[in-house]
């Protein structure tokens, strides 16, 4: 039993250091740009021991975009567990998503190479991982007062523009910096929540 217990633990640690390198290869070069060998060969381990726990690269890439999102609507729904008012719910999300976007920043540069990267495979993809996140969002729009009188593409148009806005500000730090001075980035960085907040109830305040 012991030594069951051990291989098992072996395995999900494995696993795990798997996922985690392949998670920051796949935000540093894309899909296209990231192979099985590079992600084993930097754990020193084998190509074949990585096919061995994944079997292929796609289903590898979907098991790091799975635990993205999962983490996404997790930090939602820690977001609005203080908040009743669908408004302030929707507040909460933006302002959790615009901290997670600065906090885990290779998240946000997965989110913004998958966008680029997937075209060619958009076809025949079964599933999308940020579907649940943003419908939830979406619902929680069509509660509001402004969002009552949306359709649900209206709804996502504008919760997708909000989500969209906030991961290109964070991916594009190193380029404002450059363009504008860093007292200026930091001083728009500062004024976002405040911003957030207009356009959340300009969007949906009614």
């Amino acid at each position: 039993m012991g030594s069951q217990i051990i291989s098992e633990k072996t395995i999900s640690d494995t696993r795990r250091l798997f996922l985690k390198v392949a998670r920051r290869q796949f935000a540093e070069r894309g899909f296209y740009g990231t192979s099985l060998a590079a992600i084993a060969d930097e754990l020193g381990l084998t190509k074949q021991a990585l096919i061995h726990h994944f079997g292929a690269k796609e289903r590898l890439y979907g098991e790091v975009l799975a635990k993205l999102a999962e983490g996404l609507e997790a930090a939602a729904e820690r977001a609005t567990t203080a908040e009743t008012d669908p408004l302030a719910q929707l507040e909460a999300i933006f302002l959790r998503v615009l901290v997670n976007v600065h906090e885990y920043a290779e998240d946000t540069q997965l989110l913004m190479r998958e966008v680029l990267d997937n075209r060619p495979r958009a076809g025949d993809s079964h599933h999308w991982y940020l579907t649940n996140f943003l419908n939830g969002i979406v619902a929680i729009a069509r509660r509001t007062p402004g969002g009552a009188r949306l359709s649900e593409p209206e709804a996502l148009m504008r919760v997708y523009a909000l989500f969209g806005a906030l991961n290109y500000f964070a991916i594009s730090k190193p380029t404002l910096e450059q363009m504008f001075g860093d007292d200026d980035y930091e001083r728009i960085r500062q004024g976002l929540p405040a911003e957030i907040r207009r356009q959340v109830r300009s969007a949906f305040g009614g």
